[in-house]
């Protein structure tokens, strides 16, 4: 009978773990490790309060004081703060100090497999035009002109410390994650909600905030509950071991397939003529794309453009409009609805997300031909999503049909 440890219990991508597995029948015993509990675990699931940022020994004593210790760790806990360099040390301690401290406590000598979750910033996404489609065998975008990526130093913690130790190792490279998480606003869906909901209430016509470029692009994304399934899988299966893969829902979405359905979810208008108007912000990214890497080789030299973010509207000066937070102040007091919901949307995540110019093109092929049949579709985890975030008061009922 498996046992696990989750870190990041109360992220979207940790949570969704927990309940996977807390649905199994095998799966006997769950330490859901995060700060504060936000959920209600059934029966086998435990919540520890651990604080990752301590010291290999301070989390060693906190682990054994709570006789934390399982077959299998889960690691999806991440911090978001300041700059790449920074970024790139916090997380990269954040795991190295948490795999010292299982040895330390002596629950490293049970450990089979760690399981660590990334995202597509591996490819490099974040930084513009990349290879399409992306593969698990591509080349790291690193090196001069290049920001340090944490991904790369925790992959590179993995695989050292596993060397000569019984456990072995999976990473997960998920993209533009559908999910909810418990009082976790920081997300995708949230702020997408959260935008129809005020547009609706300012009876404004429903413009789509992102590139029209991008609008009409491809883009891949994972839905929580499947990354979850995909975990599930991964963590025993013998062919994954010391593997990376991709997770995404293993269909191609586009905006302006999802943006009119969203439109009639909420009772919006999309205008036929929304990008007439010129982008309020434009922000260039890095002189040297992830694709310039496959200049001599694909006969792309002189070809390929350098990325930007284009804003038809900055959703972060849109939030802070008079108007806009009046309508929010009517509808979270109307419906009651949770108020912190608005101002801890990331606004600027979720323009990123809509106003690149490059296609998102990511190939599930790794995981399939070893045997994973599983899959998603796109647009019903997002309204489903939707769903949820409005049974948990966050956003307004929709009125759907």
């Amino acid at each position: 009978m498996p046992t696990a440890i989750v870190t990041g219990a109360t992220g979207i991508l940790g949570r969704e773990i927990i309940t996977h597995l807390s649905k199994l029948p095998d799966w006997t015993s769950i330490y859901a490790l995060s700060r504060s509990k936000k959920d209600t675990y059934p029966a086998q699931v435990h919540h520890a309060s651990i604080d990752l940022l301590a010291s290999p020994n301070d989390l060693a004593n906190q682990l054994s004081s709570q006789n934390v210790s399982a077959d299998y760790l889960f690691f999806t806990a991440y911090l978001q703060e300041g700059d790449e360099k920074n970024l790139e040390r916090l997380n990269g301690d954040m795991l190295e100090n948490f795999l010292k401290a299982l040895s330390i406590s002596g629950a490293e000598t049970k450990l089979k497999r760690v399981l660590l979750v990334t995202g597509a910033k591996h490819y490099g996404v974040h930084l513009g035009p990349v290879k399409s489609p992306m593969e698990e065998s591509d080349p790291w975008v690193e090196g001069e002109g290049r920001p340090p990526n944490f991904y790369y130093r925790q992959q590179r913690i993995l695989k050292e410390m596993s060397k000569g130790k019984g456990w072995d190792w999976v990473v997960t490279y998920p993209n533009d994650v559908i999910g909810v998480a418990k009082g976790n606003f920081m997300n995708l869906v949230t702020a997408v909600g959260l935008y129809a909901a005020v547009t609706k209430e300012l009876n404004a016509p429903f413009i789509f905030p992102g590139s029209r470029t991008f609008y009409t692009m491809t883009d891949c994304f994972t839905y929580s509950r499947f990354h979850a399934r995909f975990c599930a899988w991964a963590i025993s299966e013998p062919r994954c071991s010391n593997q990376n893969f991709n997770v995404v829902n293993g269909d191609a979405q586009s905006w302006q397939t999802m943006w009119p359905r969203l439109a009639k979810r909420f009772g919006l208008t999309v205008p036929a003529d929304q990008f007439e108007a010129e982008d309020e912000k434009v922000v260039p990214l890095i002189d040297s794309p992830p694709l310039n890497d496959y200049v001599q080789t694909s006969g792309l030299k002189g070809k390929i453009e350098k990325g930007e973010v284009r804003m038809r509207i900055d959703l972060t000066k849109w939030a802070e409009r008079d108007d806009v937070k009046a309508a929010w102040e009517r509808l979270a007091k109307r419906e009651g609805l949770e108020k912190d919901a608005f101002e801890k949307a990331t606004w600027f995540f979720l323009n990123f997300v809509l106003g690149r110019n490059y296609d998102l093109v990511i190939s599930m092929n790794k995981a399939w031909k070893l045997g994973f049949r599983d899959w998603e579709d796109t647009w019903d985890a997002l309204d489903g999503c939707l769903s949820e975030l409005e049974e948990e008061k966050v956003l307004p009922k929709s009125g759907k049909n």
